[in-house]
């Protein structure tokens, strides 16, 4: 009899810093931060400058971020990545994704966001990417609906391989988006404007993808019968 499968682990947080200049500041509270939920992954967003400076905030955070259990990526500055430490780079869409892997692969994670259509995911997941993200802000800071988001993650885990992340702005989306099947919630300001702190904020959106992954062991169960 063949063995049945394991259950769907819950999604882990994907955290996305704010814009850095000086990382002093983040990194006085982020690495006891990240110890206060599961978090896999900081997403480090840097401000503009040049390549030494740049990559000297690479390497401040990154050795931080690891020693805490957690990966560094850094938003773009593809050629900076090896050379500050990181685990790997996000880019802001296919061209970028494409452009960037022959300098990320095999050593580094390549993910890939600003996929704002079925084609171009798949694209990206043919590409190598490691992750796609959906419902991340434009620049204009526009973004899906969270019907929109929930409905793409839903087709992603069904249907293929790398894992999916969504990006929640709220509580209620990352249940949401727990609930459609996201491997990874992606919050940003959700936890660094919460009036109360950002650990507070981190440990409910914890709670509230267990509550979303509650819905999806509902379903792994009915489907095992």
């Amino acid at each position: 009899m063949a063995a049945k499968p394991p259950a769907p682990p819950a999604p882990r947080l994907y955290l996305s810093t704010p814009v850095v200049d000086d990382p002093a500041a983040l990194l006085a509270g982020l690495p006891d931060l990240i110890r206060k939920a599961d978090v896999a992954a900081v997403l480090l967003r840097l401000a503009s400058s040049d390549p030494r400076t740049l990559t000297t905030r690479i390497k401040a955070v990154a050795a931080p971020v690891q020693k805490a259990d957690a990966a560094l990526l850094v938003e773009g500055h593809v050629d900076l990545i090896a050379r500050g430490g990181a685990d790997g780079a996000h880019l802001p869409g296919l061209a970028p994704l494409q452009e960037a892997l022959p300098a990320l692969k095999p050593d580094r994670i390549a993910g890939c966001g600003g996929l704002t259509t079925r084609h171009h995911a798949m694209s990206a997941g043919e590409a190598g990417a490691d992750y796609v993200l959906f419902g991340e802000p434009d620049p204009n800071g526009q973004r899906p609906s969270a019907d929109a988001i929930a409905e793409r993650l839903e087709w992603w885990a069904e249907l293929f391989e790398p894992p999916c992340v969504g990006y929640a702005a709220s509580l209620d989306e990352a249940e949401r988006f727990a609930a459609a099947g996201a491997d990874f919630v992606l919050v940003g300001e959700l936890v660094w404007n919460d009036p109360r702190g950002a650990a507070a904020a981190l440990v409910d959106t914890e709670a509230a993808i267990k509550r979303g992954h509650a819905a999806v062991l509902e379903r792994f169960k009915a489907a095992q019968g």
